[in-house]
């Protein structure tokens, strides 16, 4: 670029330069509520160039910086990716300082406008020093040591004269003189220092930036384009649309497709690894960090991530994140990916559960997923264990690490062992997942007898087991070929029962057995005056199985019923309690155990207790049956206060959890309640959203509930709903969990999720409200509370199920 025609000038159509500027400083005094006790705040500034009111860029932000007595030190440069001939004469740069302490909510502090061309229309260069137009109203904070105001700036004449004259020596329009220069500079020093330390006392703020030096003034002159031919363009009407069909088909674009691989490049990994975020792209990464497993992302997070890998490191809840951006079909990239992924900082089992899900196909990131369970303890793993053996659906291969690991794990603990044996059997039904379920079993089954005594004695109770269910599955059919007749069904099983003939010896087996349902549990045989068949077509049996210690477990016994996904609510509902009881919250829940043993068969713990509509249909109102098993003269409603809370925590409980899980068809047969007062739900075949009413309302809340804690207004109520908003703001904490067990669901034989698991998971994400804060939470599900006892449609429903059940 040489000078132009006018001597000693440039024109600004001739540089061919990126506009660029660097920030040094921001001065002036910030509001008390925006300090930290120790006087600081954080502090970063956007800038965007305009023509006009047209934005010619994007805002550029700095990083964050430290506020510390009355100042901010940035020294960094900003690129705008536009250059300087092709700016208009009107071209400004808009200059906003923000407060950066808080990512997620960005709060202006400071505004100003700065024109890059003077009234002579020649660029700007050197130091220049803006003024802001504050923004934040509040009380200025204590002045800072070190901006104490001395003297007044009428002592030291016109400063800004003096500075304009600065300016004028940083051009090189007036001569240097070394010895004179250094007097100069410290008087005027001197004088910056004390006029702005009163300025500032008063309020005011200003930023430093630094622009580029020219050798020579650069004047404004439009850039014209290169063309001698007459312009021909056509008009409007005259064009003729195409329409790509490969944009149409989703197919991905080479151009942008090159663009990334360079930008991703595993070489710029040593330029990567010093890179830091600005304050912009924080507040991104920081916010692709929350979105949720379910989410998908985008683009802009994916290339952000990658840029910033190195930086993210220390962030535990970021790696999920990071491993979803990688593109494994390129070896060098995943190589790489998979060094870096041992270097992060250690993740949670509840976030391994993730890398286990079908989006991770790596072996190595499934191995590391295993890495990190291993350090699980056998009640936690407990409670994943029925999804971890739907993950290995999505294994590479049969013998995987994730297989040994939980047949190593099983081996040394028979409590897992059993469900372990169980949730691999009941799989054996589905085609697909048969192979992968009865070779994990066979090396279960192997290992089992290569430990010895022990082993052996563990994999026969298991043999023994599977013949018990298919003598009870027998006994059920003949029962069921009987027809109706519910007396003679009860007769003709007790009489199965004492008998030792084609069923064995059922009343009395031959040695104990560890119940299926609950393994710490052995049982001597089943007691046949005391066992039942309940009505119901599918003729369900009530057992009670006498324990080692001559206690009776009763025990539910269905054929005909799936009930896998009665398995997996009350797996639900059993580690929600445990979340809940961990926070010190105990709302009293009854996760009876269920297990499915095969695919229309199944074993449900039996808790005394009777379906409300049955208490209503005999004493009219729940507190009467409260008061009649808890009596006390002198409490609520004649019932005990303890009995009441247990109903009112418990009602609670459920309708946070059952709001969560999306159960349908409640109604009052299927809502129990124990003699101690501990309410419950039984009969999970609607779940995710599915109800077969029309307009369900969000929780079953029916207004006999309602009564029973003394109406709408009484102090019971109120506690309900202290309840209801505690443990739903604790259950939104572990959401990643929820859904991360709830994705591992996502092909198995559980209606409500495979029909559409994509949008039963987007269902249950939406439950957990996370775009809220907890305050804004607990107002969101007072109003799902209000909505549930004004609900009209289910008292209408609920008095048709009534005459539906009576005609039955």
């Amino acid at each position: 670029m040489e000078p132009g025609e006018d001597d000693g000038v440039f024109l600004s159509s001739d540089v061919d330069l990126d506009v660029r500027l660097k920030v040094t400083e921001f001065h002036g005094r910030l509001p008390t509520e925006l300090l930290s006790g120790k006087g600081q705040a954080e502090l970063s500034v956007s800038f965007q160039l305009f023509a006009e009111d047209e934005p010619l860029t994007t805002p550029t932000c700095t990083a964050a910086g430290t506020f510390e007595q009355g100042t901010v030190v940035w020294g960094e440069t900003l690129f705008f990716p536009i250059k300087y001939r092709d700016l208009s004469g009107n071209a400004r740069l808009d200059i906003k300082v923000w407060n950066a302490r808080n990512i997620r909510r960005r709060e202006l502090i400071g505004e100003a406008t700065f024109r890059l061309f003077d009234e002579h229309r020649s660029l700007l260069r050197g130091n220049q020093r803006i003024s802001l137009t504050r923004a934040h109203e509040g009380k200025l904070a204590i002045q800072p040591s070190g901006l104490e105001t001395t003297s007044t700036s009428t002592e030291w004449g016109d400063l800004n004269i003096l500075e304009s004259r600065l300016k004028s020596y940083e051009h090189g329009d007036v001569e240097a003189v070394d010895w004179l220069d250094r007097l100069t500079f410290a008087r005027i020093a001197q004088m910056q220092s004390a006029q702005r330390a009163e300025q500032y006392a008063q309020g005011q703020m200003d930023i430093h930036v630094e622009l580029p030096m020219f050798s020579a003034p650069v004047m404004f002159r439009e850039h014209a384009p290169m063309s001698s031919a007459p312009s021909t363009a056509p008009r409007w009407d005259q064009l003729i649309w195409l329409v790509d069909s490969e944009v149409n088909m989703g197919l991905e674009n080479p151009a942008e497709r090159k663009h990334q691989k360079l930008t991703r490049s595993v070489a710029r990994g040593v330029v990567d690894h010093d890179l830091k975020p600005n304050g912009n792209e924080k507040r991104s990464l920081a916010a692709a960090i929350r979105l949720p497993p379910t989410r998908v992302l985008g683009a802009e997070y994916n290339a952000l991530l990658w840029k910033f890998r190195f930086s993210l490191r220390a962030e535990s809840d970021a790696l999920t994140k990071f491993l979803k951006c990688v593109d494994w079909a390129d070896a060098e990239e995943a190589k790489a990916s998979i060094e870096l992924m041992y270097q992060w900082a250690p993740i949670d089992p509840a976030s391994a559960l993730e890398l286990l899900s079908p989006t991770f196909t790596n072996t190595d990131v499934r191995k590391y997923a295993v890495s990190v369970l291993s350090d699980a303890g056998d009640d936690e793993l407990m409670g994943y264990l029925l999804q971890l053996v739907q993950a290995l659906r999505y294994e590479s291969e049969d013998d995987s690490q994730l297989a040994r690991f939980l047949v190593d794990r099983a081996v040394a603990n028979p409590v897992l062992a059993n469900f372990l044996h169980w949730y691999l059997v009941v799989e054996w039904e589905d085609p697909t997942f048969a192979p992968r379920s009865a070779h994990t079993h066979q090396l279960f089954e192997e290992a089992c007898r290569s430990t010895g005594a022990v082993g052996e004695e563990l994999w026969d109770s298991l043999r023994r087991q599977s013949e018990l269910m298919a003598q009870l599955t027998a006994i059920t059919r003949e029962l069921n070929a009987m027809g109706r007749g519910q007396p003679k069904k009860v007769e003709r099983l007790r009489g199965i029962l004492s008998d030792q003939g084609a069923f064995g010896e059922l009343a009395s087996f031959s040695s104990p057995l560890p119940l299926p349902i609950d393994p710490t549990s052995t049982v001597t045989g089943i007691l046949p005056e005391q066992s039942t068949v309940f009505k119901s077509a599918l003729s369900p049996l009530k057992l009670a199985f006498r324990t080692s210690s001559d206690e009776v477990v009763n025990m539910i016994f269905k054929k005909g019923d799936d009930l896998r996904q009665d398995q997996l609510c009350v797996q639900m509902i059993s580690l929600m309690d445990r979340l809940l009881k961990r926070e010190n919250l105990d709302l009293k829940l009854t996760p009876f155990r269920v297990l499915a043993t095969g695919g229309d068969t199944g074993l449900i713990e039996f808790i005394p207790s009777q379906a409300m509509a049955d208490i209503l249909a005999e004493h009219k109102t729940l507190t009467k049956y409260l008061a009649i098993h808890n009596p006390d003269p002198d409490g609520p409603y004649g019932c005990s206060t303890d009995a009441l809370l247990k109903f009112v925590k418990s009602c609670a409980g459920y309708c946070v959890i059952t709001y969560i899980l999306g159960v349908g068809d409640r109604h009052l047969d299927n809502l129990m309640l124990a003699p101690d007062g501990r309410m419950f739900h039984i009969d999970f075949g609607f779940m995710m959203g599915r109800d077969p009413k029309v307009f369900p309302p969000p929780m079953k809340l029916c207004k006999e509930m309602v009564e029973a804690m003394g109406g709408t207004d009484s102090a019971f109520f109120g506690r309900f709903k202290t309840y209801c908003c505690e443990a739903y703001n604790i259950l939104r904490k572990h959401v990643v969990l929820i859904l991360n067990l709830f994705s591992l669901m996502e092909h198995s034989n559980i209606p409500d999720i495979s029909q559409d698991s994509e949008k039963a998971l987007l269902k249950l994400e939406s439950k957990f409200a996370l775009d809220l804060d907890d305050e804004a939470a607990m107002q969101h599900f007072q109003v799902l509370i209000n909505e549930s006892t004004n609900a009209l449609f289910p008292q209408f429903f609920e008095t048709t199920h009534r005459f539906a059940q009576y005609w039955r």
